[in-house]
């Protein structure tokens, strides 16, 4: 039986390690227990092992889930990336913006570019633009005042 409950732990590991729910991992934390209990008192009978890994595993998930999810949530909160905060910005053309040909380029805080006219028009070179989004790995611009 030590062996079932390892293989179990590890299994039900596996699982949370392919979700993101974190409801598994206290399954299996109770499951590596008892069969570490296992190894240690063999007279366990099943009925005990079964009752200590059903107790223990809800009370991890109760007790500690909350906490969790809470440290996790904090931790993936969104911030704003450096490209993010250049949309609504101006930006240099440095390369003629044709869209059909599929060239241009802008400079925006000392980087350059490659972009596309969010209006499909031809925007000559150093004109300022507005930075409107970011598609792909191209700005999508527009003239100033338009």
């Amino acid at each position: 039986m030590v062996w079932f409950w390892l293989c179990l732990g590890i299994a039900l590991l596996a699982i949370e390690v392919s979700t993101t729910q974190l409801m598994s991992i206290w399954f299996a934390i109770g499951a590596c227990i008892v069969s570490m209990l296992k190894a240690i008192f063999p007279s366990l009978g099943i009925a005990w092992q079964v009752l200590i890994f059903v107790v223990l595993s809800v009370a991890l998930l109760v007790a500690t889930r909350p906490l969790v999810k809470r440290l996790l949530s904090r931790r993936g909160e969104q911030h704003a990336t450096n490209l993010e905060l250049t949309i609504g910005k101006e930006a240099l053309v440095v390369e003629e913006i044709n869209n059909i040909l599929g060239k241009g380029a802008v400079k925006i805080n000392g980087l350059i570019w490659s972009a596309r006219s969010a209006d499909d028009s031809e925007i000559p070179v150093d004109t300022i633009v507005i930075f409107k989004e970011i598609s792909g790995n191209k700005a999508i611009v527009e003239k100033k005042g338009e």
